[in-house]
């Protein structure tokens, strides 16, 4: 009987103070992506707009959201989080277009690299990986690659983030 009322006034305590925010999320671990938060104009290497981006922090800080969107009609979003336990970043993204990609990885040397893999409706494993490059000039390259049909490593997409002007 103690027990359930001890967890009876843990579960009011919580509900009538809170808990702090963002403590949770404010180790540096957690902030490793923060250079990714902004709106950003996300161009191809021959300096064509591909795209906008925007990215925010989101529940109390222990989530990044990314809203993508293109000018042709393409447009996808992802969560992405630093699971703290098993010390992963993980990202899921969604499109338009029906993919879904599960992606996990790390912060190393400066860079954030996720991996993951899709199959197809016929049953084909494409793997991928991205890696996000703060650059000191404050833009990002986002640097896409797929396994083809042979399994060699292709670019899928290179972007370079430059933030949008206020």
């Amino acid at each position: 009987m103690r027990s359930r009322l001890g967890q009876l006034v843990i579960s009011i305590f919580i509900c009538l103070f809170g808990t702090p925010a963002f403590a949770a999320c404010s180790d540096a671990a957690s902030r490793q992506f923060d250079f990714w938060i902004g709106e950003w104009n996300v161009h191809t290497p021959d300096g064509k707009l591909a795209g906008t981006n925007r990215i925010t922090r989101e529940y109390e800080g222990c989530v990044l959201h990314e809203r993508y969107s293109t000018a042709r009609g393409y447009s996808g979003e992802s969560l992405n989080a630093y699971d703290a336990g098993r010390k992963v970043w993980h990202q899921t993204w969604v499109d338009n277009e029906g993919v879904l990609l599960l992606l996990e990885g790390a912060f190393v040397d400066g860079q954030m690299q996720l991996t993951g893999q899709t199959v197809a409706r016929d049953g084909k494993v494409t793997k991928h990986r991205i890696t996000w490059t703060p650059n000191a000039d404050g833009t990002v390259r986002q640097f896409w690659e797929s396994t083809d049909a042979n399994g060699q490593w292709v670019t899928a997409f290179d972007g370079r983030y430059s933030r949008k002007h206020e």
